[in-house]
């Protein structure tokens, strides 16, 4: 259906959408005044998913075509057809059917709607030049997913209230896994477990696979998950993240089983400090490489900064890993409502190794953190 054609019904607001509908409204219109107004681009394409549900409050459309006139443009295949009908208000949604060329029906829409120069989020090169052919050599197309990437970094009242709860989530779920490690316990049995609790209080899912990495492979960052054996003595790095109404959140503990070796202790501490150190530095203003250069300092003047092996963190939100980030050569400034984790570690190949993570989102006066609790070492 061209823009031209009558709207279709789910341009008219549902009661319960109300308040999604001026969530999605308010963020297109930010849209529109950084991409139209100051870059003067007459209609935006979007494709990533995470971007097209924080612009449409929905995680099954295909595509969105937001013009600087004329209504936006929800492209949905027929598997999610009938649930965008029903869910979906303020957005004519355009049915793509079993076959049919989606980026010949945006080409037709954006001549309908008169867009001249289009920007689009991400496209892989293929799908760039059959739009570019089926637009036509008077139009001009162009990749710039900087506009929405800013614009997410920031998250309003309602975003952080959903982190809240998934920081909840994902804090239950570590406390189970506090009560379970055991020896003789497989870690997958402990990752299931966790799983199982966040599920039951109201996750919708996991935000990652879920890191259940004990003795060597505790050493390892992404250590993943098996059916080993937990046994005593060893270091066990459990890393969960639980998704609410699609917002995310990563914490990330470590345990051993019975009396810590003097070894672990010391190390487990100047982890703890480094990151107790990087979240006091943390607030609005601060140069995100500061923040990282902070805790890397506590573990430097310990002696241990070659194994420290990554950044200090990460902006989480509806995706796992999304801007800003907290690294060396971040270019990020922080500013409040920012959500990030921060997750210094160390990691001693053949040994193992200990890393201590929160989400926390920045404030005017430092930051609250979303995921809480279960800061000893020891599961005596």
């Amino acid at each position: 259906m061209l823009a031209a054609v009558k709207k279709s019904e789910s341009v008219k607001p549902k009661t319960s959408n109300v308040i999604l509908l001026v969530e999605t409204m308010n963020r297109i219109e930010s849209l529109k005044k950084i991409a139209f107004d100051k870059d003067k681009i007459e209609g935006s394409l979007v494709l990533n998913s995470a971007n097209l549900t924080w612009l449409t409050g929905f995680c099954g459309a295909s595509a969105l075509l937001i013009p600087r006139n004329g209504e936006n443009i929800v492209f949905v295949h027929g598997v999610n057809y009938a649930q965008a009908e029903a869910e979906l208000s303020g957005f004519v949604v355009d049915l793509v059917k079993h076959g049919e060329n989606m980026m010949g029906k945006i080409a037709k829409q954006s001549s309908a709607l008169k867009i001249k120069r289009l920007s689009v989020d991400v496209l892989d090169v293929e799908s760039w030049r059959a739009l570019s052919k089926l637009l036509g050599s008077k139009k001009t197309l162009e990749v710039d997913n900087s506009f929405l990437r800013e614009l997410r970094k920031v998250k309003d009242e309602n975003e952080i209230m959903r982190m809240r709860k998934a920081g909840e989530l994902t804090s239950e779920g570590m406390r189970v896994a506090g009560e379970i490690i055991a020896a003789g316990v497989k870690e997958y049995e402990v990752a299931a477990e966790i799983e199982y609790a966040m599920r039951k209080l109201g996750s919708s899912g996991t935000a990652f696979e879920t890191i259940v990495a004990s003795g060597l492979s505790s050493a390892f960052p992404h250590g993943g998950c098996s059916d080993k054996k937990i046994r005593e003595g060893d270091l066990v790095i459990v890393d969960v993240g639980a998704t609410y109404k699609f917002y995310r959140s990563d914490m990330t503990r470590t345990f051993v089983v019975r009396k810590p070796s003097e070894k672990q202790k010391k190390i487990y501490e100047i982890v703890r400090a480094a990151q107790k150190k990087a979240v006091e530095t943390m607030k609005t203003n601060t140069k995100a490489k500061d923040v990282d250069a902070a805790a890397r300092k506590v573990i430097t003047d310990a002696h241990y900064e070659e194994y420290f092996v990554h950044s200090l963190g990460h902006g989480v939100g509806l995706e796992i890993h999304e801007p800003p980030n907290l690294s060396p050569d971040s270019k990020d400034v922080l500013a409040a409502g920012n959500v990030l984790t921060v997750e210094p570690g160390i990691y001693l190949v053949g040994y193992g190794g200990i890393r201590i993570e929160d989400t926390v989102v920045v404030q005017k006066k430092g930051v609250e953190k979303l995921t809480k609790g279960l800061y000893a070492l020891t599961k005596e």
